[in-house]
């Protein structure tokens, strides 16, 4: 093995792997107490995040056409 700087060099990088598709814009959004206490319920009874559930209704709102 090849030492650089005391480590050696053949050692595979840590940390996490790059996505395919990275996410980096963000939104903030403002819901009433009721709008999020519904937005978690359906996350908890779909198994999913809240940001998982959003971001289905984003792809649901996208996928209807428009009269």
């Amino acid at each position: 093995m090849e030492m650089v700087e005391g480590r050696c060099a053949d050692l595979a990088k840590m940390g996490r792997p790059k996505a395919e598709k990275p996410k980096s814009s963000k939104i903030s959004i403002r819901f009433t107490d009721e709008e999020f206490e519904q937005l978690k319920k359906r996350a908890d009874q779909n198994d999913q995040t809240i940001t998982e559930t959003i971001r289905e209704g984003v792809r649901l709102l996208f996928e209807t056409k428009h009269k």
